[in-house]
């Protein structure tokens, strides 16, 4: 098989870039010294975080000149989020840390009074010139970006130099989505996490097709923009026979009920892998997995969740999130591993993001008691310093506290419809661990500020009250945290129809929506919520089989 060359220096998920890589053909070699690059006849540069960081790890390893050489020399070349970034002169997020500087330009932080900031989602890599197609790039097609920081599109300005620009809209901000010229074809999006769309992308690329024409499809008539996001979420543990499989709990007890031949069974809903596979053929924008099984016996190396992972990410070319046990532990062997090495192992093995709960709330504990400063030293930093913030999620697993009266405790409350046993007309959101079963002194807005603070890219916000109950999303509560942070939230605990979707986007301001118990008992499937929120006027990817 023909072999293209991939340039490995710790950059989170790079196996699915591989399993896409294989699935089109493509045996992969890794550059894991300088000296290789000039043996590469086709070079991608893949990336995820922070500009400063990445750029810093090219130069160290000395790798910079030898790529300049590469792109220089008339070889193909793919640069893929910091990939593409690398090729500017630098960036806001470290002024201080040159790129290669082989197109004019700097990255500029996108503006958060009217978006959340990382954008996280699919948008749109439309190119400007009508029939003229990058790599593949098609103007109905969406594809998945995570970045904070990007290059604003000033009209004519690269094309003066020669180069071809696909761009994408988010907010009233206009950025380069994709850039092209000779050789050299560069995304700001994960073509690897774009479904059949990105894969398009990839295979162009690696069959020398940078630029060609498009005929019949125009961009003039076609929706641009960032979409409504539906997540599929799956939670995983082993049942009483030792299997692993998809569960589902009320408030959070995976239990089936007593007077019924399983009770006291976990509820077993299927396979893992199966029922991951089925919601990426849907077309579920995201998958997330939440192992609630500690798995303590077990050596880190060898935990099922990776091996999940490893499986899903061969066939299943969207974001995958992976929760549970993100944290320092110590191995059954004695050993000592920091969180940043157990999220090393998962983004390794096809994890995008991983998602921390409990641990979240006791470093918001901490914060707090410091007087809000950070430590440098919590899961939530040290990932987010090395991955960048938008592949840390923290999980808030929130319940209703009734008060009479605001004055009545010191935690920020509202004014809800849903009113107490007593009647009451105020609450507070009480932060819990271990599941939901501890409460903490810690409201949930004391919570997603610390945690935005120290680092966290977004927010998982479920609702105990509502767990399994098939009444729709908590709106009160989801109102309450978009007001309070400026990352991305997605809503959870609640659906049990697509109009709770359509209602939850159209009546808040959530960047993202996600569904387990409905999808699972198979009452409704992920095409089904889509199609509900496009007749309702909301943007949503369309899911695409053909490569």
């Amino acid at each position: 098989m023909p072999t293209v060359h991939l340039l490995d220096y710790v950059a989170g998920n790079v196996r699915s870039l591989v399993n896409a890589i294989e699935k089109l053909g493509y045996t992969v070699e890794w550059v894991k010294e300088p000296a290789d690059v000039s043996k590469a006849e086709k070079l991608i540069l893949p990336g995820v975080g922070h500009f400063g960081h990445c750029l810093s790890r090219f130069s160290g390893g000395g790798y910079l000149e030898p790529i300049r050489a590469h792109i220089l020399s008339n070889k193909p070349f793919l640069g893929i989020c910091v990939g593409l970034q690398a090729l500017f002169e630098g960036s806001e997020e470290d002024p201080m840390v040159p790129g290669l500087g082989l197109i004019p330009g700097r990255l500029e932080k996108f503006k958060d009074g009217d978006k959340s900031v990382p954008q996280i989602g699919w948008n749109s890599a439309t190119t400007l010139r009508e029939g003229e197609s990058l790599c593949g790039l098609r103007p109905t097609s969406k594809y998945y970006y995570v970045h904070s920081y990007a290059i604003p599109y000033r009209k004519g300005e690269l094309e003066k130099l020669g180069w071809s620009v696909a761009t994408a809209t988010y907010g009233d901000e206009e950025f380069v989505g994709a850039i092209g010229k000779d050789n050299v074809f560069a995304t700001q999006f994960h073509p690897e996490k774009s479904g059949a769309a990105g894969l398009r992308v990839i295979k162009a690329f690696l069959e020398g097709n940078i630029q060609t024409e498009l005929a019949g499809i125009s961009s003039a008539v076609v929706a641009k923009g960032i979409t409504r996001r539906v997540i599929a979420c799956l939670d995983v543990r082993t049942n009483d026979d030792g299997d692993l499989v998809v569960t589902k709990g009320d408030q959070y007890d995976v239990r089936e009920k007593g007077g019924t031949e399983d009770g006291g069974k976990v509820r077993n809903l299927g396979k893992p892998v199966d029922m991951a596979r089925r919601y990426y053929e849907q077309g579920a924008d995201e998958i997330v997995f939440l192992n609630i099984t500690s798995f303590r016996n077990c050596p880190l190396a060898d935990a099922p969740m990776i091996e999940i992972l490893r499986q899903t990410s061969e066939t299943v070319f969207v974001p995958l999130t992976i929760g549970g046990g993100i944290r320092d532990i110590v191995d059954v062997d004695g050993t000592w591993i920091p969180a940043q090495e157990v999220a090393a192992m998962y983004f390794k093995s096809g994890a995008d993001k991983v998602s921390i709960g409990s641990d979240a709330v006791e470093a918001a504990e901490e914060y707090i008691a410091s007087g809000r400063k950070v430590s440098g030293t919590t899961a939530i930093e040290t990932i987010s310093k090395a991955y960048g913030n938008q592949a840390v999620v923290v999980s808030v697993d929130p319940r209703r506290v009734y008060v009479a009266r605001p004055e009545d405790t010191d935690h920020h409350t509202i004014k809800t419809k849903v009113l107490g046993p007593n009647g009451e007309e105020y609450c507070w959101y009480q932060c819990t661990v271990k599941g939901g079963r501890e409460g903490r002194d810690v409201d949930v807005r004391q919570l997603v500020t610390a945690v935005e603070d120290m680092g966290a890219g977004e927010i998982l916000l479920n609702c105990i009250d509502l767990d399994g109950k098939s009444c729709g999303f908590d709106l009160e509560l989801i109102n309450d945290v978009k007001a309070a942070v400026k990352i991305p939230v997605i809503a959870s605990s609640g659906a049990g129809n697509p109009t709770h979707f359509r209602e939850v986007f159209t009546n808040t301001g959530t960047d993202a929506a996600l569904g387990a118990g409905m999808f699972h008992r198979g009452e409704y499937t992920v095409k089904q919520v889509k199609d509900c929120l496009a007749e309702g006027g909301l943007l949503i990817r369309q899911f695409e089989a053909d490569i």
